[in-house]
């Protein structure tokens, strides 16, 4: 099993000077101690206009301050908008491949298209066209990452004319691929396209295994046909993130920040917007339906521990059972809401000294197996997939160097 963390950098509202800097500088010390303790991967995810629920609108900038500050975490944008209107494809993969320099091949590139309206109409995207979009730039991302020169290309999206991106990407063919899944016709999408699955859903273990059955039994397919270069047969789960030696504590730190998550990932798409004048954690508040000192008793009643709140051993238990369910990965959902940044440290801290070791300590062997379970699966995936047919070097287009030039050129042909 190996763990992640996630950004979305939310800052509910009352704002006061400095707290959006203050929030970034914090999660930038947040993932300096979670390379420091041995955790494997940083998320940041890319939203834009969704004011108190993600201020992370440009994740190229973050990650590679984390790049700069990190040693051996592995840095993931979970995810990029790919779609053209918000980034456009090879400015993407320029990215990419200097993010992979500078990191020294530690980048994992998850693709992603928006889903509400603020972000869709902000930059003219037809709502049911974004799914179409995001896997025709995808994929073209990752012929450009690749190829020597990129051939050029005409879709549904953009068109574009040869050109050799640079830089290359140091990880070969690529970084990682992956997709956002919040559903089980998401985990059918991804593993069709032979990327892993950022499952961004709450889900017990129970439903958990459901998706790792969907997902791996449409990787071992005739049905997973690679967009990339490469297969990328993982499953990574989201969790909540409170831990604390008390489980009541556990509970009034992170509960509220948990379940004001919960609620704006449905509030963003359901509700009507006034751009500057949000009131998405006030209107959160009014909705919730119970305190936390009334959910502490609830399941002191039950006997049951929080879903990924609660003591080191319930986190070990809450583990176990999606290790048990197939899942490769837990992406801990630390910074939501309004959780401290002292909470955020000290649960990092305890859970790396009490439970992480247990898990670690059989990563290599649970992947070694898995490899050679798949490797014939994967080999078959690649032969099914469809490759964009490299440019001979006499059938290279001249780009003239002056328009001129090109007058010229047209009047010899």
């Amino acid at each position: 099993m190996r763990f992640g963390i996630f950004y979305e950098h939310q800052l509910p509202k009352p704002w006061n000077p400095g707290d959006e800097a203050r929030l970034f500088h914090q999660a930038l010390e947040q993932v300096q101690l979670a390379d420091r303790l041995g955790y494997d991967y940083a998320w940041e995810v890319e939203h834009h206009f969704l004011e108190e629920y993600s201020h992370s609108s440009a994740p190229e900038v973050f990650l590679a301050a984390c790049a700069a500050l990190t040693k051996t975490i592995r840095l993931g944008h979970g995810i990029r908008q790919v779609i053209p209107n918000y980034n456009h494809p090879a400015r993407t993969a320029e990215g990419l491949g200097t993010l992979d320099i500078i990191s020294n091949g530690r980048l994992e590139f998850g693709i992603g298209e928006g889903a509400t309206r603020l972000e869709l109409g902000g930059f003219g995207i037809p709502a049911r066209e974004k799914r179409a979009l995001a896997i025709e730039a995808g994929e073209q991302i990752a012929n450009m990452m690749v190829m020597d020169p990129y051939p050029g290309f005409e879709g549904q999206g953009f068109s574009f004319p040869c050109r050799n991106i640079v830089p290359k990407p140091v990880q070969k063919p690529h970084p990682p691929m992956w997709m956002a899944c919040t559903n089980r016709d998401t985990i059918k999408v991804a593993a069709s396209i032979g990327v892993g699955a950022l499952a961004f859903s709450f889900l017990d273990p129970d439903e958990a295994k459901t998706w790792a059955d969907i997902y791996y039994g449409i990787i071992k397919s005739d049905q997973c046909v690679p967009i990339g270069h490469a297969v990328n047969a993982n499953l990574a789960m989201v969790s909540n993130f409170s831990v604390h030696p008390d489980r009541d504590e556990a509970i009034r730190r992170g509960q509220e920040g948990f379940e004001f998550f919960s609620y704006a990932v449905n509030a963003l798409v359901a509700h009507d917007a006034i751009p500057g004048r949000s009131t998405l954690f006030a209107d959160f508040l009014k909705s919730r339906a119970a305190s936390d000192d009334e959910i502490i008793a609830a399941r002191r009643a039950a006997e049951v521990s929080a879903n990924g709140i609660g003591t080191p051993d319930d986190i070990r238990a809450h583990i176990r059972a999606f290790e048990a369910s197939g899942v490769d990965q837990v992406i801990f959902l630390q910074q939501a809401g309004r959780n401290q940044h002292s909470h955020i440290v000290e649960s990092l801290e305890l859970f790396a000294a009490e439970v992480m070791p247990e898990f670690k300590a059989q990563a290599a062997a649970r992947e070694a197996r898995k490899a050679a379970e798949l490797a014939p699966y994967l080999e078959a995936a690649m032969a099914r997939k469809r490759w964009m047919k490299p440019l001979a070097d006499h059938e290279i287009p001249v780009v003239p160097a002056s328009r001129a030039k090109a007058q010229v050129n047209e009047v010899v042909r």
